[in-house]
C-alpha cells in the first residue's frame, strides 16, 4: 500500500510522534516442501531443506508426522490485495519516539583550543528543552472512486470501544504509542486513499504549540465475485383444496458465481431478500446437506432458487404482482451471498434488484 507524506504546515523540524499503518488479516498455515530434493547433489550445502520444512518421510526425528500444511502460523508477506465485499481494516499507531541505546548522539559543534595552546575548552551549549507530548489525536478519512465527498471513518480502541466521539486526546510519555483500529466495508472497485491525520500538542517548560501531520495510503480494490443470473418461467403451483390456495405464479432463478480474485473462497450462506408477496425455495447445498463449495480462481458455481407468489394475497397486491411496474417488469428483489477467504476472513456481496419481464 502505497503512501505519500502530506506537506505540514509546521516548520521543518523532526516530530516527537510517528505513524505507522498496518493492515490486519487473519494468519495462514505454512506449506512445507512437498517433493523430495532431486537426485543431483545440491551444489552448495544452503540448498539442503531443513528436515522439519519437508512434507514427506525423512529420516529425521523433528518431523514424525509429515503433511503438506505446517503447524506454524504465518502473517501475509505484504499488503495483498483488497477486494469487494471484505472490510478493510489496519491499526493506526502514533509513537512518541525516544532515541534507542545504539544510536548516535547528535552531531555537537567540535571543541576550540584556547589561546596559549592550552587544553581544549568546550564551548558552552544550551541545555535541550525537556518535551512533552500532550493531547494525541488520530483521525481517519477515505475517499472512495464513486464518491466526491470524503467519508469520515470511526476509530476504536484496542478493547473494541468506539473513541471516534472522544474529543479528548491521550497523553504519551517517551516510548508509548496510541493504538487505533478502523474498518471500512468495500463496496465498489478502483483506487482508496486512507488519509491519516495525527495531530498532538508539544510544550516545553516555557512555551508549546500544536503541531499536525497527514499521510496518504493509496491502495486498489479489485472485484470478487462475478454473478450472473437468469430468469424462466414454470408451471402454476398445483391448489390445496383443503386451504383454498395455491396456482400462483412460479419462476425458475438461476445463479452463476465466478471467483475473479487471487485466493481461494468458500462459499457460506446464499440467500434472497425478496419484496412483499413473494417466497422462494433454496435449491442448493444446504437443502441437499451438502459440503459447502469451494471455489478456486476462476472457478463457477450453479446456484437455483424457486420464486413464487404467496398462496393467500391481498387483491391489489395481487393484481400490482401480474401487471408489474411501468416497465412490465417484476421485481423479485435482492441477492445476499456471503463467503470466507482462505485466512478466514468474511466477505459478503449484495446484487442490485433481481427480477423478470410479463409477457403480454
Amino acid at each position: 500500500m502505497s503512501h505519500q507524506r502530506y506537506p505540514s504546515i509546521d516548520p521543518k523540524e523532526p516530530h516527537s510522534v510517528s505513524l505507522k499503518v498496518l493492515r490486519l488479516s487473519r494468519p495462514s498455515l505454512v506449506v512445507q516442501h512437498p517433493l523430495p530434493a532431486p537426485l543431483s547433489p545440491p551444489s552448495t550445502a544452503q540448498e539442503t531443506p531443513i528436515p522439519a520444512s519437508l512434507a514427506y518421510g525423512t529420516n529425521g526425528d523433528t518431523n514424525p508426522d509429515p503433511f503438506l500444511l505446517a503447524p506454524i502460523l504465518q502473517l501475509p508477506p505484504s499488503f495483498g490485495s483488497a477486494y469487494v465485499g471484505e472490510t478493510f481494516s489496519c491499526t493506526l499507531c502514533a509513537n512518541h519516539d525516544v532515541a534507542l541505546p545504539g544510536d548516535p548522539p547528535p552531531a555537537t559543534t567540535p571543541t576550540l583550543s584556547s589561546p596559549g595552546g592550552l587544553a581544549p575548552v568546550a564551548p558552552q551549549q544550551a541545555s535541550a528543552k525537556k518535551k512533552f507530548t500532550r493531547d494525541v489525536r488520530i483521525e481517519a478519512e477515505m475517499k472512495t472512486p464513486g464518491s466526491g465527498a470524503v467519508l469520515q471513518l470511526p476509530l476504536r480502541g484496542p478493547d473494541g470501544r468506539d473513541d471516534s466521539g472522544d474529543a479528548k486526546g491521550t497523553d504519551l510519555e517517551p516510548g508509548q504509542t496510541l493504538q487505533r483500529i478502523v474498518g471500512f466495508d468495500l463496496k465498489e472497485e478502483g483506487n482508496h486513499v486512507l488519509a491519516v491525520t495525527v495531530s498532538y500538542y508539544e510544550a516545553t517548560e516555557t512555551s508549546g504549540r500544536t503541531r499536525t501531520f497527514r499521510k496518504l495510503y493509496q491502495f486498489i480494490c479489485k472485484g470478487s465475485l462475478i454473478v450472473r443470473t437468469k430468469v424462466g418461467p414454470l408451471p402454476p403451483a398445483p391448489r390445496r383444496k383443503k386451504e383454498g390456495g395455491g396456482g400462483g405464479r412460479r419462476w425458475v432463478m438461476e445463479a452463476q458465481l465466478e471467483n475473479c480474485s487471487e485466493d481461494v473462497m468458500q462459499l457460506c450462506d446464499m440467500r434472497l431478500d425478496l419484496e412483499r408477496g413473494l417466497r422462494y425455495r433454496d435449491c442448493n447445498w444446504e437443502v441437499s446437506r451438502s459440503a459447502k463449495p469451494v471455489l478456486h480462481p476462476g472457478e463457477v458455481e450453479q446456484c437455483c432458487f424457486v420464486v413464487e407468489e404467496e398462496e393467500e394475497e391481498e387483491e391489489g397486491e395481487r393484481g400490482a404482482a401480474e401487471d408489474g411496474d411501468d416497465d412490465g417488469r417484476i421485481v423479485f428483489g435482492v441477492l445476499g451471498i456471503g463467503w470466507r477467504s482462505e485466512m478466514g476472513n468474511k466477505g459478503f456481496l449484495s446484487t442490485g434488484k433481481l427480477g423478470t419481464r410479463v409477457a403480454r
